[in-house]
């Protein structure tokens, strides 16, 4: 990493480290009642915002679509069984999806907690409500390539299972023993077709030991029937509020039913260990309207209306001298969605696509989008699926409007260093209900830190820089799947520092450490000239 890329991930503040609250800009308070007829959002001091990404869940996913909408409001209005129910929506997905069964869960996450624990149960109630101690049962292994690792399986190790992690179809053939209750894979990664490792040689595996596989495709569109049953999945689970544009908290569940009934009965409205995942009446009939809005859906022509509105953004912005535009058209079915990306040299137009998408992201109008800075090139990449009508005229003034400002030149320069902060320092992490010890050792070179951050599970490489008596550090925790980033903020005052540490969705926390301080103790040592005649 050199050291340009080291100033800039130091100075990421991920969307969601920020949160932006303006009731002072807004003329907003706590004691405003909400007005769900006007602009809700902006009644509660929160200022909405344009989605150029796509369909990630902190910012809400997608926009129900009118269907789902009417579809809740219906069911909200009676009582109803919900076995009875479930019942009723598994046979109208079977005939819809072209599959043998359907149910809708709370959101595919959900949806995979449910299928471990049908998996490790066999439909036993008994077993059900001891979730997640498993001793004694004799499921409870799951099976995980490791390019499906990732911080969504969470879930299944919510039920108390061992996770198995392997790299090839040999491991695999040999990790399979009688305690495997699952295979879980995560669409696309390697599991396509043709690649060594993929969704069918791992069911030519698994077929004849039995052992059922979840397929996770949350953010992919839905294939009429299913293509991953095709290919020898079990079941199949998609995120509602991704592609299919149905309820946000709800997700959807294809494929084999006796083992989804299995997975029905360790769901919400069902006590056990599922009871915490409830879904709605309003939200089961508005994911099955999504279903059967998206088989009558226009996808052609939804296709257009995007393009168009990235031509229109495209139009705008190369009107400046130095932006380039290049559309990438997807080659699969996660996360389908033509992307307009915008180019310029930051040496010209003195600014980078941290830059822009930063300010985009905390002044308003508000815009999520993405960015990515190399090979001495900005971008910005904007995403048209979740915009709605009329956005792209804000987004192409909003960036036509930053792009073209005139600027000073980006400098690389740093002020000198006022403090050396070399050594060891213990250091107190303030979590909202918590203070952990941790400890860093630093060596400084002028305006540059490396070094060490030993934390309560590990110790992992800590980098940052130093300019005038403020600090900047940089480390990375990671377990399969799942990592945190820690970005610390803070000032030093002699041997004291303290600050704020940003931890991305996981919000913020603070920090103070001071200086170590260690005892002389300059006694002699002694070394035996062989080996003891006593102990």
């Amino acid at each position: 990493m050199n050291r340009r890329e080291i100033v800039k991930s130091l100075s990421i503040v991920p969307f969601t480290g920020g949160l932006l609250y303006q009731d002072e800009l807004l003329g907003n308070s706590p004691s405003k009642p909400l007005n769900p007829d006007g602009d809700i959002y902006r009644s509660l001091g929160v200022e909405p915002v344009i989605n150029c990404r796509g369909t990630f869940t902190i910012i809400g996913g997608s926009i129900e679509r009118p269907e789902v909408l009417k579809a809740q409001e219906a069911a909200s209005g009676q009582f109803v069984q919900y076995d009875e129910l479930a019942e009723g929506i598994g046979k109208k997905l079977a005939a819809l999806t072209e599959t043998e069964w359907g149910i809708v869960t709370s959101g595919c996450a959900g949806a995979m907690k449910h299928i471990t624990a049908a998996c490790v149960t066999g439909g036993n109630p008994e077993k059900l409500i001891r979730i997640p101690d498993l001793t004694g049962f004799d499921k409870t292994e799951v099976i995980i390539p490791s390019y499906s690792r990732n911080a969504y399986d969470h879930a299944l190790r919510n039920i108390g299972v061992t996770i198995i992690t392997v790299d090839t179809p040999e491991e695999m053939e040999k990790a399979i023993n009688p305690r495997t209750a699952m295979i879980y894979i995560m669409t696309p990664r390697a599991s396509e077709t043709g690649q060594p490792f993929s969704l069918e040689v791992i069911a030519e595996i698994a077929k004849p030991h039995n052992i059922p596989i979840l397929v996770d495709a949350a953010a992919e569109d839905l294939t009429i029937p299913p293509v991953h049953l095709k290919r020898g999945g079990t079941v199949v689970a998609y995120s509602g509020g991704k592609a299919i544009c149905g309820p946000q908290c709800a997700g959807l569940v294809l494929g084999d039913k006796n083992l989804l009934m299995s997975t029905w009965q360790a769901s919400s409205p069902h006590h056990g260990p599922g009871r915490d995942n409830k879904v709605g009446k309003e939200e089961m009939l508005g994911m099955l309207a999504a279903v059967e809005a998206w088989i009558t859906r226009d996808h052609d022509n939804e296709w257009k209306i995007w393009l168009s509105r990235l031509d229109h953004i495209a139009k705008k912005v190369t009107k400046i001298k130095g932006v380039e535009i290049v559309v990438k058209q997807p080659s699969g079915l996660n996360n389908r969605a033509p992307v307009l990306v915008i180019n310029w040299d930051p040496k010209e137009l003195n600014i980078t696509g941290y830059q822009v998408a930063e300010d985009c992201a905390r002044k308003t109008p508000r815009l999520a989008i993405g960015d990515n800075d190399e090979d001495h090139k900005a971008s910005v990449n904007i995403t048209p699926s979740q915009m709605q009508d009329g956005q792209e005229k804000i987004v192409a003034d909003r960036l036509h409007k930053l792009l073209s400002e005139k600027r000073p030149s980006l400098s690389s320069e740093l002020k000198p260093a006022d403090v050396a902060i070399s050594g060891s320092w213990e250091v107190d992490m303030h979590f909202f209900t918590s203070i952990s010890k941790q400890s860093f050792y630093i060596e400084q070179e002028g305006n540059w830190v490396q070094g060490s951050h030993h934390g309560e599970y590990a110790t992992r490489d800590l980098i940052g820089m130093v300019e005038g008596n403020e600090v900047k550090f940089r480390s990375h925790f990671g377990i399969p799947g799942d990592n945190i980033t820690y970005l610390y903020s803070g000032k030093v005052t002699g041997d004291t520092m303290e600050g704020t540490v940003h931890l991305g969705e996981y919000l913020t926390a603070k920090f103070t450490a001071k200086r170590s301080v260690f005892k002389k103790n300059r006694k002699p040592i002694q070394i035996p000239g062989g080996p003891p005649l006593a102990t």
